[in-house]
């Protein structure tokens, strides 16, 4: 069995041993390597860019292995041996533009991406600079490997190169609607700085979701819903034509101006009202995991007198976004107790016109 395989791999020529030596390095090799030039992708992104480089390697052992077979196989003829030796040359051509294009995205990020500390170590995420150039290097990869595989394929006249590359050009025009706009959206949005990694922000007017933006990727950008703890996926063509509320950054070095609302009767007094509310903020801003900034002053401000209650607001500050949500949550908690403490109603009371005729109206007593 040992005498076999020795003298198998024995007819293979110098360049086969080269070839099948990089390759078994490269196999071994793959994920190291996707690990360095991964940037912040997913472990299955991760894993899916290490299968792919694998299973090139293995397609490139298998049709060197083919190609050993038919040449030495008295019966065929050089047709065969060239059609195994095309392929292996264009599966060598796919491997190294796939690599290529992930080591280009490793320097363009590295060189234009943003650096910034977070609890894993220092993390470099794309820019609008780093995504657009990368998005140009793989671009030019991808003609060079096109052209490349033509050539390797034996398309050596201009009719058959052209109605290649003629081909991949209406394929390209006939799908533009599906990708085009999503790739112009995303480089707006990088380049509008509205949508950095990392951010929280209010998405849509009706209903807005309140989100952390994970990843803006070229046609599509992840969110992290903050309130249900799930990824969501939106096109970033989409994403554009919605009205998007970048709470991370703040228009004013204060932090980010917060406002919680109540409806209270008209019966009740402005003075008691004050002081609840006050009450109630000061009792969530001295615990220990508030992000409330009590270093500027609460405002306490009429928002509009209803036909059935007064809307009040009470306008503040908050030094750590994340905490937004369990921030509203405990001053909603401390209102409400500080409501009962002080004798005050939050539910919006109910009032009735009665309307009354000319006729019973004379019959009411004068008086």
């Amino acid at each position: 069995m040992i005498q076999a395989i020795l003298e198998y791999f024995s007819s293979f020529t110098a360049m086969q041993y080269a070839i099948i030596a990089m390759n078994l390095l490269l196999l071994v090799l793959a994920r190291p390597i996707i690990l360095k030039t991964a940037g912040s992708l997913s472990p299955r992104q991760i894993d899916f860019r290490v299968s792919v480089l694998r299973v090139l390697n293995l397609a490139i052992l298998a049709a060197i292995c083919y190609n050993r077979d038919y040449a030495s196989d008295a019966q065929n003829g050089v047709e065969d041996q060239g059609f195994a030796v095309k392929i292996v040359f264009i599966l060598v051509a796919l491997y190294l533009a796939y690599l290529a294009s992930n080591i280009a995205s490793y320097v363009m990020r590295s060189k234009y991406g943003k650096t910034s500390n977070s609890g894993d170590g220092l993390q470099i995420s794309d820019t609008y600079r780093s995504r657009m150039l990368t998005l140009v290097a793989s671009t030019v990869i991808t003609i060079i490997v096109i052209i490349v595989v033509i050539r390797i394929a034996g398309f050596s006249s201009l009719l058959e190169a052209g109605g290649a590359i003629g081909f991949v050009g209406v394929f390209l025009a006939l799908t533009q609607q599906a990708w085009a706009p999503d790739i112009i959206s995303g480089l707006v949005l990088l380049n509008s700085e509205m949508l950095s990694e990392g951010d929280l922000i209010e998405l849509g007017d009706s209903q807005p979701i309140l989100a952390r933006v994970f990843k803006t990727k070229i046609f599509h950008t992840v969110l992290i819903d903050v309130v249900n703890n799930h990824r969501i996926m939106v096109s970033n063509s989409k994403l554009r034509e919605q009205t998007i509320h970048s709470l991370s950054k703040f228009a004013s070095a204060r932090g980010l101006r917060e406002k919680i609302t109540f409806k209270i009767g008209y019966e009740t007094k402005t003075s008691s009202i004050k002081v609840m509310l006050l009450e109630a903020f000061d009792n969530v801003a001295q615990a220990s995991e508030s992000s409330i900034d009590n270093a500027h002053p609460l405002e306490i401000r009429v928002l509009e007198t209803g036909d059935h209650a007064v809307e009040w607001g009470v306008f503040y500050y908050i030094k750590d976004v994340g905490e937004i949500i369990a921030t509203r949550q405990r001053l909603a908690e401390e209102v409400l107790e500080a409501s009962r403490r002080h004798g005050i109603s939050l539910s919006t009371p109910t009032t009735h016109v009665v309307a009354i005729s000319s006729t019973e109206s004379s019959k009411l007593p004068l008086g």
